[in-house]
């Protein structure tokens, strides 16, 4: 799986019906109407997220790495 940054990551999320709850500090929390799940993605300017965290945000959100 490539690594992408967060900014990439939130894009993606937001195409796929995900909405920018709110932010707190660097952290931009997702949240979907019918999902309890929110998403806290760490957005520290065009740096990669480490592959551990994105695998697990993918997976939270209902995607596959393939969907953009």
């Amino acid at each position: 799986m490539k690594s992408i940054s967060g900014k990439d990551l939130a894009k993606i999320l937001e195409k796929n019906g995900w909405t920018l709850a709110r932010i707190s500090g660097s952290h931009h929390i997702y949240t979907k109407v019918d999902r309890i799940e929110r998403i806290s993605i760490p957005i520290h300017g065009n740096e990669d997220l480490k592959i551990g965290l994105l695998t697990h945000l993918i997976k939270t959100a209902g995607l596959t790495e393939f969907d953009k």
